[in-house]
């Protein structure tokens, strides 16, 4: 078993979701990591937030679904009137969207991102420049995956096709399973969950409430971070990505943030949700409801990270870019 090469420590601000998440999501599916790095820095503890990890296991889909409590009966606030329209509306922008035909197992998903994040240095915070980021994830998971990242100690990585389970940061964790068990994050996994809105709002409770921190218990929030996840990088048939749309406007607390723009400048219009100081927000193109990128922003309204996609398709090879 191959230990994780380890990213500086610098590169790991604290409590931030957006870098961890593409950290976490990019070592479970990771099996060599080519770089040149000098040696490794001590890891942070707060590499893998419990709520982030939730996006391994984010195809865990089950024969049955727990009936849980309607928005406004968690205490909080139900999702902003503003909120479930825009919601609405990019669902029916979704149901239509134009996603490639005839996808073949042995294909790929490739995305094309550009992000931003906080780093961390010698008691200095600071945005860093924003990096080029490409991924080619198998279509059922069978297939060898790539990353192509520009952020240091990043590189190109290849992507571990199935399960088992990797040393990471001393702790032994589990890799998603085999196809059969249905714990994995590919195109052909992701097609089976529900589509009826309440269902999926279900699902994504039930997946994310498993792993929500024991010190900041809000499962409204994780389930709204695991939405991000999803629609950040991947690729779901329109009627599931509709249904996960309607299911977010059912999270407690969601609202509207007007006038926000990606890590490449793109304006438009956000859902997002605050917790614990920070703002979470999934951008959208305020005429065509199609998803433009993310960001997370501070309790004192400071940007700390930030990214767009700017490709998302499917080709026939890893490495192969449309």
């Amino acid at each position: 078993m191959n230990q994780l090469p380890e990213l500086p420590e610098k590169d790991l601000p604290p409590g931030r979701h957006l870098l961890l998440k593409e950290h976490l999501m990019t070592e479970i599916r990771q099996e060599q990591h080519h770089t040149t790095a000098d040696a490794p820095a001590r890891r942070r503890n707060g590499w893998l937030r419990p709520a982030i990890a939730a996006a391994a296991v984010a195809a865990a889909a089950a024969v049955t679904f727990t009936v849980l409590p309607s928005s406004g009966d968690s205490g909080r606030p139900a999702a902003s009137k503003q909120a479930v329209q825009l919601l609405e509306d990019i669902a029916l922008a979704a149901e239509g969207a134009d996603v490639p035909g005839d996808i073949r197992d042995d294909q790929f998903v490739y995305i094309q991102s550009k992000g931003a994040y906080t780093t961390h240095d010698y008691g200095t915070e600071k945005l860093a420049p924003v990096r080029e980021r490409e991924i080619w994830l198998s279509v059922d998971g069978s297939q060898w995956g790539l990353l192509e990242d520009d952020r240091e100690g990043v590189g190109r990585m290849t992507l571990k096709p199935s399960g088992g389970s990797l040393e990471i940061g001393g702790k032994k964790v589990e890799l998603p399973q085999r196809r059969d068990t249905g714990r994995e994050t590919d195109y052909r996994a992701l097609s089976t969950l529900p589509t009826d809105p309440d269902k999926m709002r279900d699902w994504l409770y039930r997946v994310s409430s498993a792993e929500v921190e024991e010190e900041r218990p809000d499962k409204d929030n994780a389930a709204f971070v695991l939405f991000g996840d999803l629609i950040h990088e991947s690729l779901m048939p329109p009627k599931v990505s509709a249904a996960l749309y309607r299911a977010a406007a059912k999270i407690p607390g969601v609202e509207v943030v007007r006038n926000v723009k990606d890590s490449v400048g793109r304006e438009g219009i956000a859902i997002s949700r605050e917790s614990g100081g920070v703002r979470e927000e999934q951008i959208f193109d305020a005429k065509t409801f199609t998803y433009l990128g993310e960001r997370e922003v501070d309790e004192n309204g400071k940007v700390t990270g930030m990214s767009a996609v700017l490709e998302r398709t499917v080709v026939d090879k890893a490495g192969q870019r449309p």
